[in-house]
């Protein structure tokens, strides 16, 4: 028999047989044995069923269908199948198996990994991850035994085992200790799956003192509200998504909302300590929600979107992507001669994708297939957009969407919609450069001007130091998982739009001190901030955007100019410069230094909300 997986054995049963020959259980010389186990792997339970045959050669496992948690994996059907068996499902995908040449799959068990084996006698062997398992069905042969049939989230149905040596019960229980079966209202041989651990389940359910309609009803009506009050004891949840929806997400059935909420349960963490005084807040997703999630915020998938609109959104694009794959991966080398731009794209293409977050895990070595991926893609954009083509520094900003979808298709098409948000950077007059370092000298002039006649003064005040953080969005400035945190927090366009901006004015408020009492010049100004590379505590940079945002919003009469470049509503009184005063010359109510009177509360760096810091304390806001 062959081995089975590596891990600690929760559950054994011998004994258990699969029947080829559907309908025929007299037939018992056609019945394959094996043994049903239930692995835990690295923090995932695996179940594994595989024949009493010491002839399976496990190498062989095919696929069973589309890996959903990882990048897709094609492999031929086998010529010959029984008549019941774990067979590809013919979904849309299939007939693009000769573009989608690379293969990478970070667990290969994690979609029902199925075999059937022709040489001489028919055998199976297949195993998942409960996290992949959609639902089971639950039955009585007329001979007495029980059999179950396990259907995946692809809906792969894998083939029915038959417990012959007992009932299937004790495997139900082993199941239930890390999922929670409830009984589908339309069969009720069948459990359905929900994949959240059970221990989380009921701490949430106790979690929350009311009724889960009641709850439902006021997360509809007030998100941010309901999500702040209600779950204050949760980190790491996902207030962000809810704060940042909007009103068309108040407009979902209560239905798809309840499913919203069962969908990003796992992905919450219960704060256990009682910490009266103030509360553990942590901006951004957890990582389980952000495959999902990002799909919205970046607006692949609208917002008051179905599920059957979305599934159906994700075919066409798929079949559109491929289409435009398939262009330049057919033109010859002999066709490629005669198109330079598509040589001049591709050669850059190569030489930045082969640079592009190399110590990260998911490109890192040799002939890593992340990176193809990344270089696809990268291509395939060159036939989306042929007049942008390909610029230095698109890599970087589509790595982490790779890295968080998993999936070619879903990664090119938030990319491109990353893409529609960052164009006027990458096009060849730059417009989007030019607008944002002068939106960024107007913000940074109100908030501090005797800084900006600083800088004025060594030749920095065009801001050109900030260029890089402008261009992919602090990209090179964080660490990869900060920049996850960083980039859907933008992406919420709250508390403001622009706020990327004030995140810019953040920093360089931090680094002014230093700048100035040093007496930086302009080569020791640029050195000075290219070396903050790696060095920002990212919650201590949001909280202090955020913070300067709220001041803003409280400042009676706010320049027009920064009132535009924010979106927040104007004032009564028109400003007829950026400066900051009416039009018979007097001052506005706004101070000349805003970062001298922030006082709203801001968040020390280790998460914990502190009281609102005094004026003289806001001068020096650094971590110590």
């Amino acid at each position: 028999m062959a081995a089975p997986p590596s891990g600690k054995v929760l559950y054994e049963q011998d004994g258990v047989f699969i029947h080829p020959s559907c309908g025929k259980n007299d037939d018992q010389d056609n019945f394959i044995s094996g043994v049903l186990r239930v692995i835990e792997k690295e923090n995932e339970v695996i179940v594994d069923w595989r024949p009493q045959d010491d002839t399976l050669d496990t190498s062989n496992i095919l696929c069973a269908g589309k890996d959903s948690s990882s990048v897709v994996e094609w492999t031929p059907a086998p010529k010959e199948k029984s008549s019941r068996g774990a067979d590809r499902p013919n979904n849309y995908e299939a007939e693009w198996d000769m573009v989608t040449t690379v293969s990478f799959k970070k667990k290969p068990h994690s979609n029902g990994d199925a075999s059937n084996h022709t040489n001489g006698e028919s055998t199976w062997s297949f195993l998942f991850s409960l996290t992949d398992l959609k639902s089971i069905k639950q039955n009585k042969e007329g001979m007495g035994w029980s059999y179950l049939v396990f259907c995946l989230k692809d809906d792969v149905k894998l083939p029915a085992l038959h417990f012959h040596h007992g009932d299937s019960k004790l495997f139900i229980k082993c199941l239930e200790n890390h999922v929670v079966l409830r009984e589908s209202p339309q069969d009720k041989l069948i459990l359905l799956v929900n994949s959240q651990n059970k221990s989380l389940s009921q701490s949430f359910e106790n979690l929350l003192d009311e009724p889960s309609y009641g709850l439902l009803q006021k997360w509809k009506k007030d998100p941010y509200t309901v999500t702040m009050g209600r779950f204050s004891k949760v980190t790491n949840y996902i207030f962000d998504s809810f704060r940042l929806s909007d009103p068309s997400t108040q407009r979902r059935p209560p239905s798809e909302m309840a499913d919203f909420l069962n969908d990003a349960i796992p992905g919450l963490k219960i704060n256990q300590q009682e910490e009266p005084g103030f509360e553990v807040i942590t901006r951004g997703l957890c990582h389980t929600l952000r495959k999902e999630a990002w799909k919205f915020l970046l607006g692949y998938f609208p917002w008051n979107s179905t599920k059957e609109e979305r599934a159906n959104l994700q075919k066409r694009k798929t079949d559109e992507y491929f289409r435009m794959k398939l262009q330049w991966k057919s033109v010859s080398e002999e066709q490629e001669k005669r198109n330079s731009r598509l040589r001049d794209y591709r050669s850059l293409i190569e030489k930045d994708v082969n640079r592009t977050d190399r110590t990260n895990k998911f490109y890192e070595g040799e002939d890593n297939p992340g990176l193809i991926l990344l270089h696809d893609i990268l291509m395939t954009y060159c036939m989306y957009d042929f007049d942008l083509g390909y610029v230095q520094g698109m890599s970087d900003l589509l790595s982490p969407v790779l890295y968080v979808m998993e999936n070619e298709v879903d990664a090119f098409w938030c990319f491109v919609s990353y893409m529609d948000q960052m164009h006027q950077n990458f096009e060849e007059q730059m417009q989007g450069m030019k607008t944002q370092l002068i939106q960024l000298s107007t913000l940074l002039r109100l908030l501090d001007s005797g800084f900006c006649s600083y800088l004025e003064s060594q030749d920095s005040g065009y801001l050109y130091f900030c260029f890089r953080w402008l261009l992919i969005r602090f990209k090179r400035e964080f660490s990869f998982q900060d920049i996850l945190r960083l980039w859907e927090v933008m992406w919420t366009e709250l508390p403001c739009q622009n706020f990327h901006l004030l995140l810019c004015c953040a920093i360089l408020e931090s680094e002014k001190q230093q700048i100035m009492d040093k007496h930086y010049g302009f080569n020791e100004i640029l050195k000075h901030i290219n070396e903050l590379s790696m060095k920002i505590d990212v919650e201590y940079i949001l909280c202090k955007a955020e913070a300067i945002s709220m001041q803003m919003m409280n400042c009676k009469e706010l320049p027009q100019a920064v009132s535009e470049i924010l979106g927040i509503e104007s004032s009564s009184v028109t400003p007829d410069s950026d400066t900051g005063e009416d039009e018979s010359g007097a001052v506005l109510s706004c101070p000349t230094s805003l970062y001298q009177s922030i006082s709203t509360p801001v968040i020390a760096a280790n998460g914990t909300r502190e009281s609102p810091p005094q004026t003289s304390e806001v001068q020096n806001l650094a971590p110590a």
